[in-house]
């Protein structure tokens, strides 16, 4: 039991006031000899438990909106007639009543719907037992409870202590209630998740600690809130608008970006990482939140679409948010809002990075669940939010609320970010030809079903891929697909330009090609072994046709930034009529290994052109895979023993790997992340590295390793723990 003074040594007791359950009250003061509160007892435990809080592992009050909490009063004296309590609940820097940020109620016997209110549900001797609850609708953070004592003409107020107030999923009356309880267990309170990476014909999954209710996870939350843009602006309107999760979703991807605002993650997708991590090392998002705070609020060094997802999501489901995250496949970044993405190649089969849209192997955003007051209960649900930089918003780097029924609709005239979000999942793509020595280019090839693939997300309740694409667009090829997409195309008609606005040469070739091509795998796709492709050429005419094929090879960031040529052939084939041949690739370790970079990604382009006839292009992204890293439990876990994991890991190269490092993370399994420097591994031999973990929360929890060295830059894995009590 700790005992304080009041006055103004209490102001500055901060969060600390609503640590300890018992707090004993001393009023020195002689004006006040009569009623005197002695202690108070905040019944933190059963608060948190009824609050469905008690998982955060901070000891602070932590409450949901809208939902009463309990608390005792222990007075020096039993109240007589003509003195009366009240309450001031009050949020923010400069608190109002007008704003919703302050409010001033009576202790009363009664409930009052839709706003704070305070009754009294007994009394014992000096003991008040009082209920306060809070309207569905108040602003999220934090809050200083005072108490006022109306005693013999004589009013004072005194500071009881503070308090956390967070959205409420499990009422009715807020704007983010979610009915289902498997959903809302998975989209609020589950810690740990997975995120699908990868191309639309390799699709894998890497796992994330969100770990919202780590340490100092939450007031690190909040803290993103206050140092934002609109905070600094304005303090007392951003904190009154706290209260709608469509706005604090907008801080928030406009924040979890370092773009405008000194936020929280520095995006880079260079493939040179250095003065910071690779984003591929991360394995979730407490150390990078709680890197941020350590480092005085400066950019945490680096991440790419699915680091600032994972971050976003970790901040959404600790404020009470349920959200998940997105990954779309073949995702469209179109820069100027006319719905087609153009992508260039010149006629050496070289892409390139002419004009500024691109197309992503794949993109990772969130979406959130609330309510939207502003469209209209049709576009309720769920909402994309996306923090990864991409294109400014309102002159920031922020994207959405957009409502996923919107963008299936094509209703691209509405708040927020519509007609980018429409285009990542249905635009048209569009392949030109462009020659630097005649200043020309050409329209290569038209297709209105390659973008927006396989949209993933985690399956509740299991680690399943469940595909959302039909929640985002209509099947591909079907009528009404066609038909939301010229609306969408009308909505948006003043940007509307077809192909590149430079003042280049266009050409157009209308008739069908006379060849096709596709690249086949003809080998094992791994790191340190020769990459082994077909092109297959096929004559679709009765007619003999000479084709020139210039092809290449380069690697690549998955949002398709260029990294380095590593290969390249030029070849003449004669196809008799209705011929289909086989053309062999080989691609080296030698001649990739230095310019591979963590996603493992190899872009192979043929253009093959046949005389007088248009070129047809192939292009075909490979992912070569990792070498295995396991993880093997080596004992049954419990909470408070410490438990053995083993890490087992050969090196299938023909030379040593040096600089190895684990990186180990997992909420309820470690306090904090682990990171173990492994010695060099000759060729072919296998490491065996054991650590210990010390399980503080029962429950199945997912430990997650990455191992880096200067062959691998990041190998994952994955195993889930079962924790006994």
């Amino acid at each position: 039991m700790t005992t304080r003074s009041l006055g103004s040594g209490m102001e500055e007791e901060g969060a600390s006031e609503a640590q300890a359950n018992t707090k004993v009250l001393h009023v020195y003061s002689t004006e006040y000899t009569n009623l005197k509160p002695q202690n108070i007892n905040w019944q933190t435990t059963a608060n948190r438990q009824a609050h469905l809080t008690d998982r955060y592992s901070s000891q602070e009050l932590i409450l949901r909106r809208g939902q009463p909490f309990t608390f005792s009063l222990t007075f020096n004296r039993l109240l007589r007639s003509g003195e009366s309590l009240g309450f001031i609940a009050s949020t923010g820097p400069s608190p109002s009543e007008s704003a919703k940020t302050k409010a001033v109620f009576p202790l009363s016997s009664g409930t009052s719907g839709g706003s704070w209110y305070a009754q009294l549900l007994s009394q014992r001797d000096n003991t008040l037992t009082i209920s306060i609850s809070s309207p569905a609708s108040a602003p999220i953070g934090w809050y200083t409870l005072s108490l006022q004592v109306s005693s013999q003409g004589n009013n004072f107020t005194l500071k009881l202590g503070m308090f956390i107030l967070l959205f409420n999923p499990w009422s009715q009356a807020d704007s983010v209630f979610m009915n289902n309880q498997a959903e809302r267990e998975e989209y609020v309170l589950q810690d740990a998740g997975a995120i699908f990476v990868g191309s639309t014909n390799r699709i894998s999954m890497v796992g994330w600690n969100f770990g919202q209710f780590e340490g100092d996870i939450l007031n690190i939350c909040l803290s993103i809130l206050d140092s934002s843009l609109n905070f600094r602006r304005d303090p007392a309107t951003d904190v009154a608008r706290r209260g709608d999760p469509k706005y604090v979703g907008r801080v928030l991807s406009a924040m979890v970006n370092s773009n405008d605002d000194n936020g929280v993650i520095a995006g880079n997708w260079s493939g040179n990482y250095t003065g910071g991590r690779d984003p591929r090392n991360w394995n979730g998002s407490v150390e990078i939140l709680k890197d941020w705070k350590n480092s005085g609020f400066r950019p945490v060094r680096y991440g790419q679409c699915w680091v600032f997802a994972g971050t976003l999501n970790t901040v959404l489901r600790s404020f009470g948010i349920p959200s998940r995250v997105i990954t779309n496949f073949n995702s469209a970044h179109d820069t100027d809002r006319n719905l087609s993405v153009d992508v260039y190649y010149d006629p050496m089969g070289n892409p390139l990075d002419k004009g500024s849209d691109s197309v992503w192997n794949f993109h990772v955003w969130n979406e959130a669940w609330f309510v939207r007051n502003d469209l209209g209960s049709t576009y309720n649900g769920w909402q994309v939010l996306d923090a990864t930089p991409q294109e400014r918003s309102q002159g920031v780097f922020q994207c959405g609320p957009a409502s996923v029924t919107a963008v299936r609709e094509g209703d691209v005239h509405l708040d927020f970010d519509m007609p980018f979000i429409f285009a990542e999942v249905n635009a048209d793509r569009i392949t030109w030809i462009y020659d630097a020595r005649r200043n020309s280019q050409r329209q290569n090839s038209s297709e209105t079903d390659t973008i927006g693939r396989y949209i993933s997300t985690k399956a509740v309740g299991s680690y399943s891929r469940m595909d959302v694409t039909e929640k985002y667009k209509y099947p591909e090829g079907s009528r009404q697909e066609r038909q939301v997409f010229d609306k969408a195309l009308g909505k948006l008609k003043p940007s509307r330009t077809f192909g590149p606005t430079s003042a280049t040469e266009v050409e157009r070739d209308e008739r069908e090609p006379s060849i096709s091509g596709v690249f086949k795998v003809t080998g094992i796709l791994a790191v340190g072994k020769e990459v082994n492709l077909a092109l297959m050429l096929k004559n679709l005419t009765r007619d003999i046709k000479t084709v020139t094929v210039n092809m290449t090879a380069w690697t690549i960031v998955y949002n398709g930034t260029l990294v380095h040529e590593v290969w390249k052939d030029s070849i003449t084939i004669s196809l008799d009529p209705e011929e289909e041949v086989m053309q062999p690739v080989k691609i080296t370790y030698a001649q990739y290994e230095k310019y591979l970079k963590a996603d493992n990604m190899i872009r192979t382009t043929a253009v093959c052109q046949a005389s007088d006839e248009a070129e047809v292009v192939v292009e075909r992204d490979i992912i070569l895979d990792n070498p295995t890293l396991t993880l093997e439990l080596l004992d049954q876990a419990q909470v408070r023993k410490p438990v053995n994991v083993q890490m087992l890991f050969s090196n299938p190269l023909d030379e040593p790997v040096k600089n190895c490092v684990l990186m180990v993370e997992g909420s309820g399994l470690l306090l904090g992340s682990l990171k173990i420097d492994v010695p060099t591994l000759r060729p072919k031999e296998r490491s065996r590295v054991r650590f210990e973990i010390l399980p503080t929360r029962s429950g199945t929890k997912q430990l997650l390793a990455d191992f880096s060295c200067n062959k691998f830059p990041a190998i994952k894995a994955m195993l889930s723990v079962d924790v006994a009590e």
